[in-house]
């Protein structure tokens, strides 16, 4: 995988990104997504339980150190979607385990810090195109729990990154076995963790875990 490449293709996305600053684009959602009304964000149900880098690779602290370094570099940036409650959406979270394995696939290096990881990437990527992969990982417009998830085979959906498409790949609705195709068609492709369907539940931005970072471009 090129970094550089990678680099390439989301800066000709982020002069779109702005515009959905301050509305969320339409989305090719499954029939049937579910429409709570619960207003808890997404970002304060990944805040709750800490932001600090630690040593528990399963959670979401890299994600959220991300999302704050975006925001504090571009306060106006559609990221902030993810702290109002009122705006429907799906996001899909990859852990630190995640970005590990990005960052192993960008540079090489088994990174064994949480912090370490995150300075490379920043380093590495600049905010732009954190922004970028980061609003590829939000499905705006649409609240798809785990019950809908699993009965939208092949649904197309599109994500908050201009242009991006995500493609949904129920493999087993017995075993709970959902994989994301995204643009990358080198790479393997991510599993919706079955252990992490549904955070949030019951609210208007809904998430769920998943084992890898999507890649909004075939590297």
């Amino acid at each position: 995988m090129s970094p550089r490449r990678l680099i390439r293709y989301v800066t000709v996305g982020v002069a779109a990104v702005g515009m959905l600053a301050t509305s969320v684009i339409a989305t090719a959602a499954p029939a049937g997504a579910t429409r709570p009304v619960g207003t808890r964000s997404l970002a304060s149900v990944l805040a709750a339980d800490g932001d600090t880098f630690d040593h528990n690779w399963n959670d979401y602290d890299i994600l959220t150190q991300a999302v704050g370094a975006v925001l504090a570099a571009k306060p106006s940036s559609p990221v902030k979607v993810l702290a109002d409650g009122t705006v429907g959406l799906t996001a899909f979270l990859p852990s630190d385990r995640a970005f590990q394995i990005l960052a192993k696939d960008l540079t090489g290096t088994w990174y064994r810090s949480e912090s370490r990881l995150f300075s490379a990437l920043a380093g590495l990527l600049g905010v732009d195109t954190i922004e970028a992969v980061l609003l590829y990982h939000v499905i705006p417009g649409a609240t798809i729990d785990s019950k809908t998830a699993l009965k939208s085979d092949g649904a197309r959906l599109k994500t908050a990154l201009p242009g991006g498409r995500i493609t949904v790949d129920v493999l087993s609705k017995r075993c709970r076995l959902i994989r994301l195709i995204d643009a990358d068609r080198n790479d393997a492709n991510p599993f919706i963790n079955p252990w992490a369907f549904d955070i949030n539940k019951g609210n208007r931005q809904i998430a769920h875990g998943i084992t890898l970072v999507l890649r909004p471009t075939n590297i």
